[in-house]
């Protein structure tokens, strides 16, 4: 049973959304529990039940796909989102842990991003270098289902992932380490 027939609201959508509110859910569940009682075990096995989110969408799409639906811009999100999360997902939890000590352990204030010119583009370029990882996961995660659970019209418009793909890219060269080291510091 489709638990959003008749809402008007494409069921991948949903589990999408499900999965963003479920990775957020976890991640402050685990480090609640590991700031707050104190439980470094069970805040460690909640925090490893993150990959289980991918799992979970990257199944539901295979069976939406394999089910006969219409392949739409969703249903390639749904592997961008999935690149995104598995490669961008770990650096957000240590992001956000850095916080809770702070805020919950009396740990120091998690230091600010530089604003030497150097520094910035490091990160920018890292940044960048993580979203080319998560753009090809992306790739694997919309050509692996073209291949095993799509039909050939399926398949084809699993395969338009890569238009996204290459503007994302673009975008993200030219906003982040083009436009740092377009900037003033950086030219002297």
């Amino acid at each position: 049973m489709n638990p959003v027939d008749g809402s008007g609201v494409d069921p991948i959508v949903a589990v999408i959304l499900a999965c963003e509110a479920g990775f957020w859910i976890i991640a402050a569940v685990g480090l609640l529990l590991r700031y707050g009682p104190r439980l470094q075990k069970v805040s460690t096995a909640v925090l490893a039940m993150v990959p289980l989110i991918d799992v979970i969408l990257l199944v539901a799409v295979a069976i939406d796909v394999h089910q006969g639906a219409e392949v739409t811009g969703v249903h390639r999100l749904a592997g961008i989102y999935l690149g995104v999360t598995i490669v961008f997902g770990k650096p957000a939890i240590q992001w956000l842990d850095a916080r809770f000590a702070h805020w919950f352990a009396g740990a120091p204030r998690p230091p600010k991003r530089s604003r030497d010119s150097a520094e910035v583009l490091r990160a920018e370029m890292k940044s960048f270098g993580r979203w080319l990882i998560a753009g090809g996961i992306a790739l694997i995660v919309c050509l692996g289902l073209s291949i095993t659970v799509a039909a050939p019209e399926q398949a084809a418009a699993l395969r338009e992932v890569v238009q996204p793909l290459a503007l994302i890219t673009v975008v993200w060269f030219l906003t982040g380490p083009a436009w740092v080291m377009g900037g003033k510091k950086t030219r002297q």
